[in-house]
């Protein structure tokens, strides 16, 4: 399969697949305002073994997804549309600005409230799939050059919020688990260094460093990052971590993502009136989201631009470039999964849900009108 196969493929797997998370999302809303909601919030905190059914699917399943985001990166940045130095420059610088001003734009909103600083970095991460998806509905209005400039900004974003989550959110570490979470990560690098391309060999370790990562005090889904950059890329007739990406593909996409969404998006909204809406959590998420993305994007692109530092996405026009920051104001899955790393408190995480889901359909509703008003149909 050459790249640009690869590529459209990745497209539409992430397109179909984000609009399967945004009706996982929407069902999630659905049954925790239904009668049924005891039973769904009683069904997510049900213990399966040492873990509840949503630890299982947060904590094990999205190791999963962390394991695709990871293999996307290092085929990017080794093979694909982030090889070139002058390819990385106006993502980075984008992705860098969209991180840092949602995160200021959120300090400034609940600084002042005590233990609230910890989720400052809840609206500094963008939602591929939910993006890709809501760009696939504009069809040819929007062109590839848009397509494959969030893309790529979203990957770096990824790779912003993996770091985050290892260093900001990680518990009292494990000394002997770490120990035990390293030889492991040896003995897959290892592995392709005696030129072994079988991947079973490689599972099995990465289940093991799961474990050990999980043991760690680290949290868990870093093992799938860690996995993935230790998965050989081999040539082109014959790449691992290609096999694995197109393998792991439809069930991150079309089950591991929406299972996240529906088990994370339900918020009850019974008794909630404007002063729960505009308390300092989630007025700050939803500023961020809706308006730090874009300022900080947009604002950043520019300025790269003007300076000489980058070059304008062919065919795109400036206004059809911030519909794209817009859009990345979609932080939806990650936001989420920060959010419960950030907080633990039952009220403060559906705040919080109510931050991310009311700045991620702000910004998808305001991007898709932008880019749809904008764009010609091909």
């Amino acid at each position: 399969m050459t790249m640009r196969m690869l590529f459209r493929s990745f497209l539409a797997t992430e397109a179909a697949g984000g609009i399967t998370l945004i009706a996982a999302a929407a069902a999630a809303m659905l049954v925790a305002n239904s009668p049924v909601a005891p039973s769904y919030f009683e069904l997510l905190h049900t213990k399966l073994g040492p873990l509840s059914l949503l630890h299982w699917i947060n904590d094990a399943l999205m190791a999963l997804f962390f394991l695709l985001v990871g293999l996307e990166i290092k085929r990017e940045f080794l093979r694909g549309h982030l090889a070139r130095w002058s390819d990385r420059v106006l993502p980075c610088i984008a992705a860098a600005a969209g991180m840092a001003a949602p995160a200021l734009l959120y300090l400034a909103f609940t600084g002042g409230t005590g233990g609230l600083v910890r989720g400052w970095a809840i609206p500094t991460a963008t939602d591929i799939a939910f993006a890709i998806g809501v760009l696939a509905l504009l069809g040819s209005r929007a062109p590839a050059s848009l397509k494959l400039f969030l893309t790529t900004i979203a990957i770096v974003d990824d790779m912003g919020a993996v770091a985050i989550i290892a260093l900001a959110y990680t518990a009292a570490i494990s000394g002997p688990a770490l120990l035990a979470a390293i030889v492991i990560l040896a003995a897959m690098f290892g592995l392709g260094r005696v030129g072994v391309r079988t991947l079973w060999p490689y599972l099995l370790l990465a289940a093991a460093l799961w474990l050990a990562v999980l043991l760690s005090g680290v949290h868990a889904t870093i093992a799938g990052v860690l996995a993935a950059l230790a998965i050989p890329l081999g040539d082109k007739d014959h790449s691992p971590l290609e096999r694995l990406e197109h393998g792991l593909h439809p069930w991150v996409a079309f089950a591991i993502v929406p299972l996240f969404g529906f088990a994370n998006a339900g918020v009850s909204f019974a008794g909630i009136g404007a002063e729960q809406l505009l308390a300092p959590l989630p007025l700050g998420i939803a500023v961020g989201l809706f308006l730090g993305k874009q300022a900080g994007i947009f604002g950043s692109v520019r300025l790269a631009v003007a300076l000489g530092l980058a070059q304008r996405p062919a065919g795109a026009s400036w206004t059809q470039l911030y519909g794209v920051a817009l859009l990345c104001g979609i932080g939806f899955t990650m936001s989420l999964f920060i959010g419960g790393l950030a907080f633990s408190d039952p009220l403060l995480i559906d705040e919080v849900k109510i931050g991310v889901l009311g700045g991620s359909i702000l910004s998808a509703i305001a991007g898709f009108a932008l880019l749809r008003w904008t764009g010609k149909a091909r």
